[in-house]
């Protein structure tokens, strides 16, 4: 595995993800597991965030703690189906602007077509988490990630919960400075672009449309 790229073995995100996976679990069901692996995937994604060491008082006594330097973040999701992401995300870092991209896929070409972007003012300085559920073609991944980095921000990070290995090579060929995250890596895409054996269309089963 490319060494930008970190997949997740964690029994939690595994377990959730077989029942994400699952045609027969309902849109209810099927948003609360995507915002739950969402979160469990942030919680590792945000381990090399800068600290500061700072005082401050307990009941007892003064003490010097650790907190997350600056605190200025960004989640920004491509629009549909990345704000399934963005609940479980958000959870864990409540003080984060959000930003939206909208990408739609042309089912000829299968490229992306961009139609709305609209990101925090001060965007340039924040740490950027760009989230979707799916890197397929990683059309969508890197036009988004490219748009964001004509804003100059402190960092950008790619998460989603599943990845194909042609959304991965294209990925990190168009972006080798951007760390992706995913919660599993699978075989294939099918001649339609859609992941095998993924889960199906990530937006429609979010938002229960067809």
């Amino acid at each position: 595995m490319k060494e930008n790229v970190t997949i997740f073995d964690h029994p939690l995100i595994l377990h959730k993800l077989s029942i994400l996976r699952d045609k027969n679990t309902p849109s209810k069901d099927f948003r609360a597991l995507v915002s739950e692996i969402a979160t469990l995937m942030c919680y590792e994604a945000t381990r090399d965030l800068p600290t500061e060491e700072i005082e401050i008082e307990t009941p007892i006594c003064k003490t010097k703690v650790k907190h997350i330097a600056g605190k200025k973040m960004a989640i920004v999701p491509i629009l549909r189906a990345g704000l399934g992401m963005v609940e479980g995300v958000s959870a864990l870092v409540p003080s984060a602007r959000i930003g939206h991209i909208g990408l739609y896929r042309d089912e000829e070409t299968l490229k992306p077509v961009e139609y709305y972007c609209k990101l925090p003012k001060d965007i340039g300085e924040r740490d950027v988490f760009v989230v979707d559920p799916m890197l397929a073609t990683g059309g969508s991944g890197i036009d988004a990630v490219s748009q964001i980095k004509l804003r100059n921000p402190r960092s950008i990070k790619f998460m989603c919960i599943i990845a194909a290995p042609e959304g991965i090579e294209a990925f990190t060929k168009a972006h080798p400075d951007v760390p992706v995250y995913c919660a599993a890596l699978d075989e294939k895409l099918n001649e339609k672009g859609y992941i095998v054996p993924g889960l199906g269309d990530a937006g429609d089963r979010i938002f229960g449309t067809k």
